[in-house]
């Protein structure tokens, strides 16, 4: 398969056309998370409502992009990309015009398709097009850019909230895919598998995401009903042994979507348990920091979006450096220490408690965001150079579903086990927070019923006066108590990710042009 070079004029239309692409989708993710307290408001949308929100595009996305991969490889990587590209733009569309929760989710659902069918062939695009000795560089200059782009949603998502444009996080993806899919049409030649004959696997694709959302469902159910209710126990159960259901026909498919034979490779499976660990630890953790910094701390939700830069900054700094090194040392060193960094900065963003808001930044989150943003800056590009090298050409667009997938799958699980676990922490904490304030059981009961929607918890109208006061703070302490658990919690899978650098990568199963 001909390659160009990274500096020559068609690897230069490759690269922006991938990049703004990619930029789309992952752009949604950051600065829909700032936006949240707007859209909750003009939407009147409860706490369980938000995550629908989130995980609606997330559970079509992570049980499409491996077909998505497999289909660039079969009928056209290029073609499939601009498909998903089209689909992409209409969903995000209808999404700014949505007028209810319903509504909204299921326009996510269709962003997910279209990004199932975008993402895994910006990657697919680069692994098969750029000279191997160039591979990593132009992975890392992919990560640094979707990255700072990604990183500056935040930014993007607080101006349009404060201004009441919440809509607008949709609309701008509109003129982006535009010219992204112009770049393509124009200056980009296709690639694809000439000889691969694969049918799709649709019976691989229901199992997922079926199990997937039954067990998105059972977490999500489990603050307003309780584990003991048939309600979770059914999702659960039913979503487990779908995904088991999911394993087995991957295993006896002709055509698998996941081909089980990939996870033989120790590297690849390794690098694919890092991500799925870091980049759970990684969506709880920015979640709940935007959430306790808007709700809880007194940041409008454009200084919520600017207290990211810091991680831009470093993103630009150094993710293509970093790059560079996988390239010519081997990834497993950075993937030890980059992982184990971004973990130790979610650790120290646990311990801030009730600060003096925006004028206190400097000395409270900023030391812990500086050091997650080292640590995510050191491991983003050898992390996906390390999928992408441990496999062959012919199977450039699968793993970098598989990869893909798995990182939405893990935005899921931490959206729905860590945000059920967050209801469950804040609610106990607010009783131990109540307990010795004078009021009867019926109050104590309006108050506690507020807890499914954490840092939008409203007093009750029944509570007046100073009665009110202690009640707003009891709030505040009982999210400022659950953040923290909820951290630790995604410092801890941070850590994990680490561990899997340690006894799975080897920089000798990362072979440049390995074909």
């Amino acid at each position: 398969m001909a390659t160009v070079a990274l500096g020559s004029k068609a690897g230069k239309w490759i690269m922006a056309s991938s990049i703004m692409a990619s930029a789309m989708a992952f752009i949604d993710a950051t600065a829909l998370n700032v936006v949240l307290p707007s859209l909750q408001k003009n939407l009147n949308a409860s706490g369980t409502d938000l995550f629908w929100i989130l995980n609606a595009y997330l559970l079509m996305l992570a049980a499409l992009i491996l077909i998505g991969g497999s289909l660039g490889d079969k009928l056209g990587r290029k073609k499939v990309f601009m498909v998903g590209i089209l689909i992409f733009i209409v969903g995000s569309a209808a999404c700014g015009f949505a007028s209810s929760v319903t509504t909204l989710v299921m326009f996510r659902m269709l962003q997910g398709i279209g990004g199932a069918l975008m993402i895994p062939g910006s990657l697919s695009l680069i692994s098969s097009s750029i000279n191997p000795n160039e591979r990593g560089k132009a992975i890392g200059t992919w990560s640094a850019f979707t990255t700072v782009v990604t990183m500056g949603g935040p930014v993007l998502g607080g101006a349009f909230g404060d201004a009441g444009l919440w809509r607008y996080i949709f609309f701008i993806n509109i003129p982006i895919g535009i010219f992204a899919l112009i770049i393509l049409a124009k200056q980009v030649k296709e690639i694809k598998d000439e000889d691969t004959k694969q049918s799709l696997d649709l019976a691989g694709a229901v199992a997922i995401a079926l199990g997937l959302a039954a067990v998105t469902f059972g977490f999500l159910r489990t603050p307003a009903v309780g584990l003991s209710s048939w309600q979770v126990y059914t999702s659960l159960i039913t979503g487990a042994l779908l995904l088991v259901v999911f394993v087995v026909i991957e295993k006896k498919s002709k055509s698998p979507m996941m081909p089980l034979q990939l996870f033989s490779n120790l590297t690849f499976s390794g690098a694919n348990l890092l991500t799925f660990f870091l980049y759970a630890g990684l969506g709880a953790g920015m979640l709940f920091l935007g959430l306790n910094m808007v709700q809880v701390q007194g940041y409008s939700q454009l200084q919520s979006g600017l207290t990211f830069l810091p991680f831009t900054v470093l993103m630009i700094s150094i993710a293509r450096f970093a790059g560079a090194l996988a390239d010519k040392h081997g990834p497993r060193l950075l993937l030890i220490a980059g992982p184990a960094l971004a973990g130790l900065g979610l650790l120290i963003l646990s311990f801030v408690k009730q600060t003096a808001g925006p004028s206190g930044y400097w000395t409270t989150f900023f030391p812990g965001i500086v050091v997650f943003g080292l640590g995510m800056s050191f491991t983003v590009a050898p992390l996906t150079a390390a999928v992408m090298g441990s496999v062959s050409d012919h199977f450039s667009g699968t793993a970098s579903g598989v990869n893909n997938a798995l990182t939405r799958i893990a935005n899921v699980f931490a959206n729905a086990i860590l945000g059920a676990l967050a209801v469950l922490f804040f609610t106990g904490a607010l009783q131990g927070e109540i307990k010795n304030i004078k009021l009867n059981n019926k109050q104590k009961q309006e108050v506690i019923k507020q807890s499914v929607n954490l840092g939008n918890a409203k007093v009750p109208d029944t509570l007046t006066g100073q009665d009110k006061i202690t009640i707003q703070t009891a709030y505040k302490n009982s999210f400022i108590t659950a953040y923290g658990k909820i951290m630790r919690i995604s410092a801890g899978l941070g850590f994990l990710g680490s561990l899997m650098a340690v006894f799975f990568i080897k920089n000798s199963a990362v072979k440049k042009g390995k074909g």
